[in-house]
């Protein structure tokens, strides 16, 4: 059940709806995509109206869901040709041919699907969901499963495609996948939007930025605590845990405070929450829990 969700997807951008189990991901995805009625309010998709306008919203988007849709019993060649002929695409062979060269699918062309490993599974996928030029793609976690190397290349894509102009739709259980592709996050819980903005915007709301700073001497160390009285000590590390706002401003405001009284750092670095401390923070549940 979904309770008052706001989303407003500029086009040629890449949006992503995280959430734990049962938040509303799904069921946001499927009113958008035309699969499911929403019992009020207003959804308008590629400017056509879902309820009214359904035809055209179908015309506009393509979806591919968590599991590769393809027929294993025929080629990767077929599966597209099937597509461009349910979708009655003109100069379809042409198409085919773009696709397969795109998505590095040539020398697998001729082979059934059922051969495929699942990161080649999820590019046919994909491909036929472009066979008819959707301006909109939902993916449903087009990830899952993948090794890291198959997850990297599909990133590759959906950066080109977006990139092409087209507008992504991304559902996903890996954190660092929003972190790396998204513009804008979005966070459901329990149907609710909890929070949404560009997923830096997401992280600087979560207390936890600080910088570490490593000394040389102890006797370093014990001066530098005694300038930054909110710094947290490690003694064995020789180091000290400032908070901070991860902002460029606050960083200068501290090294200048370590250059009055001529104290020298052998080393810091930036540290800021990542996107499973937001989880944590704004759901109470962690990132194991965030598939559909």
């Amino acid at each position: 059940m979904l309770d008052g969700i706001d989303l407003n997807v500029p086009a040629g951008s890449i949006f992503s709806l995280l959430g734990p189990n049962g938040a509303g991901k799904t069921t946001t995805v499927n009113v958008l995509t035309t699969l499911m009625k929403a019992d009020g309010g207003t959804v308008r998709v590629a400017g056509h109206d879902v309820a009214t306008e359904t035809r055209a919203v179908r015309a506009a988007i393509g979806v591919t869901g968590q599991f590769a849709a393809v027929d294993e019993l025929l080629t990767g060649q077929e599966n597209l040709r099937l597509m461009a002929d349910l979708k009655r695409v003109g100069s379809g062979e042409r198409v085919v041919a773009e696709l397969l060269e795109r998505f590095d699918l040539v020398e697998s062309a001729q082979k059934p699907a059922s051969t495929y490993s699942g990161g080649m599974r999820r590019k046919l996928d994909l491909a036929m969901t472009l066979v008819g030029k959707p301006r909109i793609i939902f993916l449903d976690e087009p990830t899952t499963g993948l090794d890291p190397r198959s997850r990297r290349t599909m990133w590759e894509i959906i950066r080109e495609l977006v990139a092409d102009g087209v507008t992504i739709f991304l559902t996903t259980q890996y954190l660092e996948e929003a972190d790396q592709l998204a513009d804008r996050v979005a966070v459901l819980d329990q149907g609710r939007l909890v929070a949404q903005g560009t997923p830096d915007d997401l992280k600087r709301q979560v207390p936890g930025s600080h910088v570490r700073l490593r000394f040389a001497t102890a006797a370093e160390l014990d001066a530098a605590a005694r300038v930054l009285t909110d710094a947290t000590r490690d003694d064995e590390a020789l180091a000290l845990r400032v908070p901070g706002d991860g902002g460029t401003k606050s960083l200068r405001a501290l090294l200048d405070r370590l250059d009055e009284h001529a104290i020298s750092a052998d080393e810091f670095s930036v540290h800021t929450p990542d996107l499973d401390d937001v989880f944590l923070a704004l759901t109470g549940h962690g990132t194991e829990v965030t598939a559909k």
